[in-house]
């Protein structure tokens, strides 16, 4: 299968996207397929979350696309090049933590950093320790630079890996579950870490089960379940899809569960003294209206309003089902 360059109206060729799959698919043996059909499109300059449950195809595309695994079908451009075909060329603009580092453990995590600098043949040796250092203290890691790289916590890990990826500038960075096993302080560290890089123009493709990481972060995402792409687009554009909640704050749920239900609000559920229910998408209630039916009736309304849908609302009215379950 060939991918095609996009042209403007005019026929000019337009910048292609940082990363492309025209039905990608990976059948392993005995039959299992992991991914299957993939149409993905990543804007250059955007930070692109893919989305999934563990066990959706996310991290099988990752490695298709760094020319890990070889694809069973379907075709692949990184950065406007054939993979796996062009993978010398595109490899060296390529920063990647992909299943978690893989580290010398009787090395420190300085002399990790120099070993993983020496192998890069564009690297220039008289500036290796300013890349290193630079690096290290990217992603917090200064102080335990001198530290054995196997007495690492899991977060550690992950930050060194990450400095890895980060020894040179590059054009994309790809990110498998980069959060994992780091405490709070750590994953917002790394979240101001890749807006950061992302500002300095920098595609980040970021991969992750974590739906808060994803919503605060990325531009752009795609929502993988069971092998097969659900749907792909801004951030804003898949949470808008998701009808806002109306919320009423009461302690007296009851009575607002019958008066809401009478005033046509779907879906109503009472959640302490919380009372959660759904606006029909058609001919609305009022907000106003409902509020003053709610006094109207004895009501005692201590909040009111609506929350807009969320990515985890997106993803279960796409998928149907919850977001923890391994696909």
């Amino acid at each position: 299968m060939h991918l095609s360059v996009p042209t403007t109206d005019a026929g000019a060729p337009q910048e292609e996207p940082a990363l492309v799959t025209r039905g990608l698919t990976k059948r392993y043996r005995g039959g299992q397929l992991a991914v299957d059909g993939l149409d993905l499109s990543v804007p250059r300059g955007s930070v692109f979350g893919f989305l999934g449950p563990n066990g959706s195809g996310k991290t099988t595309t990752i490695r298709m696309l760094m020319g890990l695994i070889a694809p069973s079908a379907g075709a692949m451009r990184v950065l406007g090049q054939p993979m796996p075909r062009a993978a010398r060329t595109v490899l060296p603009r390529v920063g990647a933590l992909i299943e978690g580092p893989a580290l010398y453990g009787f090395l420190s995590g300085w002399d990790n950093l120099v070993r993983f600098d020496s192998a890069d043949p564009d690297a220039d040796p008289g500036t290796r320790r300013e890349r290193v250092g630079h690096a290290l203290e990217r992603v917090g890691l200064t102080s335990a630079a001198g530290k054995k790289a196997r007495a690492y916590s899991l977060g550690m890990k992950q930050r060194l890996g990450l400095a890895a990826a980060l020894l040179q500038p590059r054009e994309l960075l790809v990110l498998d579950e980069p959060t994992n096993g780091l405490d709070p302080q750590g994953m917002r560290e790394i979240r101001a870490l890749v807006r950061e890089l992302a500002a300095d123009g920098t595609t980040v493709f970021l991969s992750s089960h974590l739906l808060d990481e994803i919503e605060h972060i990325c531009t752009h995402a795609a929502v993988m379940a069971r092998g097969r792409l659900v749907t792909q687009g801004t951030v804003a554009d898949l949470a808008a899809g998701v009808h806002s909640h109306l919320v009423v704050g009461t302690p007296d749920p009851e009575d607002a569960l019958r008066v809401l239900k009478e005033h046509g609000v779907l879906d109503l559920v009472a959640e302490g003294e919380r009372v959660l229910g759904q606006l029909p998408g058609e001919d609305p209630p009022d907000l106003a209206d409902l509020n003053a039916a709610l006094v109207r009736a004895g009501v005692r309304v201590r909040a009111f309003g609506t929350e807009r849908g969320s990515l985890e609302d997106a993803f279960v009215a796409l998928t149907g089902e919850g977001f923890d379950v391994a696909g």
